[in-house]
């Protein structure tokens, strides 16, 4: 079932067209990635989901229903620019803030101490947001937009400006709030954070959707026939027939043994270079290389926006 339907959303402002009749779902329980370059339009949709701003045209559907102000109850936002205030005490706006998304005082602050203590800034509660370091302030507002227990999360950038120790803390809270059935959008220009832990995502470019899709799928939607093998040795003749029969992308001498990176021509199949492999050395790995999220982003938005030039 789709938590989300975002259906043919445009967007304009005077002269600029922010969104393109943009559609895509968001199936319930799942990391979503919200992908794209500087200035194609997610930070619009993601204004669009949260209702600051309304599309021109299109609609957007929450668990079936047109989406509503009584909705953001269910609604987690993390923006990429923090708003904490900074003359407030840490707890204290905290409470505010769940205070905002209905929820009982007592029951609040329980949860809020629980937090505090488990992201090791309960000494800080009565202190100045000001005076907490930035990475203190984005576990706080991390705390405050998650709370309420929202059935949908957006997270713009949430990794901006936190050191690995503390990015990996909140990839494994993101992974705690999945498991416990969130749905979670995630807007990052972070690749690597996409491969870890995403299951779908939907890449915007000059205001239009151009891809989307299973990550896994997409991946394999895009491979190049490229497979690396790891021998224990190498015969001169190996090297030889890889050369002869496929192309040898590169080669790595390693401590204990050589890689190679290998794209297989028209009409060659894994096992034929196996078998060729298998005539010269002793196998220790091999594997298909999937294309990464990062080589993806790049090659689709590059193709694209020559299309856009072309029709120039």
């Amino acid at each position: 079932m789709n938590i989300l339907d975002v259906n043919n959303v445009s967007k304009q402002y005077a002269r600029h067209l922010a969104l393109d009749r943009v559609s895509f779902s968001v199936r319930e329980g799942v990391i979503f990635g919200l992908l794209g370059p500087n200035g194609a339009g997610k930070t619009t949709l993601i204004r669009i989901l949260n209702q600051i701003i309304y599309p021109d045209s299109g609609n957007v559907l929450f668990k079936g229903q047109p989406l509503s102000a009584n909705d953001v109850r269910q609604i987690g936002y993390l923006p990429e620019e923090r708003g904490l205030y900074k003359k407030m005490k840490a707890g204290e706006q905290a409470l505010y803030l769940a205070r905002l998304k209905g929820m009982e005082h007592m029951e609040a602050l329980t949860r809020l101490h629980h937090k505090f203590e488990e992201y090791g800034i309960l000494d800080w509660w009565n202190r100045p947001v000001e005076e907490l370091s930035k990475g203190m302030q984005q576990k706080v507002q991390f705390i405050t937009t998650t709370i309420h227990q929202p059935a949908f999360l957006i997270l713009d950038e949430p990794f901006s400006g936190f050191d690995p120790i503390n990015a990996n803390l909140l990839k494994e809270e993101i992974l705690k709030l999945k498991a416990a059935g969130t749905t979670i959008i995630l807007s990052t220009h972070n690749m690597s954070s996409v491969e870890e832990i995403c299951d779908e995502i939907a890449l915007i470019n000059h205001a239009q959707k151009i891809l989307d899709g299973n990550l896994f799928e997409i991946k394999n939607r895009f491979k190049k026939n490229i497979f690396a093998v790891e021998v224990s040795n190498e015969e001169n003749s190996l090297a030889d027939d890889l050369q002869n029969d496929f192309e040898v992308i590169q080669r790595q001498t390693l401590p204990h043994s050589i890689r190679y990176d290998i794209r297989l021509p028209e009409g060659k199949r894994a096992n034929d270079l196996l078998n060729v492999c298998m005539r010269h050395s002793n196998i220790l790995s091999f594997h298909e290389t999937l294309p990464s999220m990062n080589e993806i982003f790049i090659e689709q938005v590059e193709h694209f926006n020559q299309l856009c030039h072309e029709k120039e």
